[in-house]
């Protein structure tokens, strides 16, 4: 067996590593009720996968605001705000990170030549917020957050980026692995020649995300394979 290239794994949060029990689905009416007095801006969508740019850009659209700039930097400050506040009100029985997802994070860190960072439609601080919650964020040296691109194959182009750097290699000599829950997790890692592993603890079962061309899924991180898979073992 040849050395292992030098990995970049890029996890997604809300429905990969945890589920905040609607913590943050509650934000982003709170801000939108705030806001523009509708706290059904969202309720005639899913937002499983979607940037949180997209997701106010969207809403703004659906109550007929003009999605400017400043119009959904005012969105985002606002679910922030509201955010913490869910946060630290969600029930622990309901917020909590997936079966084997720290484990994984854990090993994935001790080893030589993994850089372990985010690929997440969150913009930065709300990924502090819900992943300081659960005591893990810190284990996550960089990404490609919401707040780097509202596309979700940009943030994870910039995150893959990212990783190389902190390996000190060009990305394209990187074996680079996207861990998500959603279709669009699957898009953006074959958007940009990544590999994706899906995990069906979201919305979509791991027999969903393989037909939409995942390279492997599992229902949860638990699963006997997933570790090798995801170090590249099998």
């Amino acid at each position: 067996m040849g050395a292992m290239r030098p990995t970049v794994l890029l996890f997604d949060i809300d429905g990969t590593l945890l589920t905040s029990g609607g913590a943050g689905r509650r934000a982003m009416d709170r801000a939108f009720e705030q806001l523009h007095g509708r706290r059904d801006a969202c309720d005639s969508f899913h937002m499983s996968g979607m940037t949180d740019r997209a997701i106010v850009r969207k809403a703004l659209r659906i109550i007929g605001v003009e999605d400017t700039e400043a119009a959904i930097d005012a969105g985002i400050a606002a679910y922030l705000a509201h955010l913490a506040d869910e946060v630290v009100k969600a029930d622990a029985q309901r917020y909590r990170l997936y079966p084997g997802m720290r484990e994984a994070v854990r090993e994935a860190r001790a080893r030589p030549g993994f850089a372990v960072g985010l690929g997440t439609g969150n913009v930065r601080e709300g990924a502090r917020v819900k992943l300081e919650r659960v005591n893990i964020y810190d284990q996550f040296d960089f990404g490609g957050f919401g707040c780097d691109h509202e596309d979700r194959v940009e943030l994870i182009r910039h995150g893959a980026r990212m990783g190389a750097a902190s390996l000190g290699v060009p990305v394209a000599d990187c074996r680079v692995v996207v861990i998500g829950d959603t279709p669009k997790d699957v898009d953006a890692a074959l958007g940009i020649g990544a590999e994706c592993i899906g995990v069906g603890t979201g919305t979509f079962t791991a027999e969903a995300l393989l037909a939409a061309g995942a390279h492997a899924a599992f229902p949860d991180f638990t699963h006997h394979d997933a570790l090798p898979v995801l170090f590249g073992e099998r």
